[in-house]
This record gives structure tokens, C-alpha cells and sequence, in this order.
């Protein structure tokens, strides 16, 4: 299997369909939501730790996977009956969002890191590629409005199914439940593929102008 693919295999794998199977069978079998979601990390740990063996660092996503799983267990510590465990998939999304708006300062805003994840598939020279394009005004502004708007959107979309869980009754709430993170998260990947591009179109023009006709064929995108 080639190189590049193998990543993308095993995020698909491992970080994403293995919490979902192990977490079924799990609660299928009779264990709490608690046992069930600290089982269902063992697929993300797995790949985190081939990516420390591989690579010599922790991959990002598979991180971000282990913390969803992580708050998820520990606010189903918190809620009993069937209307506050309405609440944990809010106040998960709602602890991510500002976790999102937490990095936005730092030298590593989380988009940033999605985006060396995807764009790069964990390849050692892309990912240089992709960390050296922090140098870029552009760059930097555009991967902290972006990690800014998955901020605010996941936060306010938390806000907002909160609001309803007091004001719906429980079976309307797990249809809003089942709706409503899907349609703000592809909303969100949209936003972010379209800006992304247009962002990196108006750099590759600003770059080109700068440097002379002769290097437009050998400038980097300001970002991706």
C-alpha cells in the first residue's frame, strides 16, 4: 500500500470507524456509556501511537479524537436522567468549540493543524512545507479566522441545542440531536474548503506580484 495512502486508511480506520464499532458493541453488550466510551479509544490511541513509533509525534486528529472520547466519558459521569444526557453531546461540542477559540492566539491555532493533517497525509516533506508556510502574514491570519469561525460555529451551536433541550420534549430534542451537528459540521467544512481556496489564490497572486514574473511557476500557496 503506498505511503501516502496508508495514513488516510488508517485514520479512516482506526480514528473514525473504530470508536463507532467498538462503542456499539460495547454498549450492546451491557456496559454503561462511561466503560463503552473509554473502550471505544483504544482505535485512536493505536494509531496515535503508530504515529509517535512512525513519525516521532503524536498525529493531531487522532488527538482530537482521544479528547472527544475523553470529555464525552467524563460528562456521562455527570448526567443521569434522559434530559441532562441530552445535554452531554452539547457540552461536548460546546467544551471543543472553545477549545478551538482557546488556540486561536497560539502559534498553532487547531486549523492549522487539521489542515498539515489532510493536506499533508503525514508525508515529512509536505508537512515541512506546510509549517513553513506559517511565515505568511496571509497564512497565519487566514488559519486563525478559520480556527475562529469552527470556534464560535461549534460553540453557538452547542448554546443553541441547550436552549432547546429545556424548551423541547425529549423525543423532538434527539431528533435535534441528530440533525443539527451534521448540518453545522458540513456547513463548517464548506466554509472552511472555500475560504481555503480563495485564501490561497489571493496569496499566490500577492506572492507572484511581488517576486516578478519570472518565479510565479516556483512560488509556494500562502496557504491551502
Amino acid at each position: 500500500m503506498s505511503a501516502k495512502i496508508l495514513p488516510w486508511v488508517l485514520m479512516a480506520v482506526l480514528d473514525i470507524a473504530a470508536p463507532i464499532v467498538v462503542y456499539d458493541v460495547a454498549s450492546g453488550a451491557g456496559l454503561g456509556d462511561v466503560p463503552a466510551l473509554l473502550l471505544s479509544a483504544i482505535g485512536p490511541l493505536v494509531n496515535a501511537l503508530i504515529s509517535v513509533v512512525v513519525r516521532g509525534r503524536v498525529d493531531e486528529f487522532s488527538a482530537f479524537v482521544l479528547t472527544i472520547i475523553v470529555v464525552g466519558a467524563a460528562t456521562s459521569l455527570l448526567f443521569s436522567d434522559a434530559r441532562l444526557l441530552l445535554l452531554k453531546e452539547s457540552a461536548v461540542t460546546g467544551i471543543l468549540g472553545l477549545l478551538f477559540l482557546a488556540s486561536v492566539p497560539t502559534s498553532r491555532p487547531v486549523i492549522f493543524l487539521f489542515g498539515r493533517r489532510f493536506a499533508t497525509g503525514g508525508d515529512p516533506e509536505r508537512v515541512a512545507w506546510w509549517n513553513g508556510l506559517w511565515q505568511y502574514p496571509l497564512f497565519r491570519r487566514t488559519q486563525r479566522l478559520m480556527t475562529t469561525m469552527w470556534g464560535l460555529g461549534l460553540f453557538g451551536e452547542a448554546v443553541l441545542r441547550v436552549v432547546l433541550t429545556f424548551r423541547l420534549s425529549v423525543a423532538a430534542m434527539v431528533v435535534v440531536n441528530a440533525v443539527v451537528p451534521p448540518v453545522v459540521l458540513g456547513v463548517l467544512i464548506i466554509a472552511t474548503v472555500v475560504w481555503g481556496r480563495r485564501a490561497g489564490k489571493a496569496g499566490e497572486a500577492r506572492a507572484a506580484a511581488l517576486r516578478g514574473p519570472q518565479d510565479r511557476n516556483a512560488l509556494p500557496p500562502a496557504t491551502a
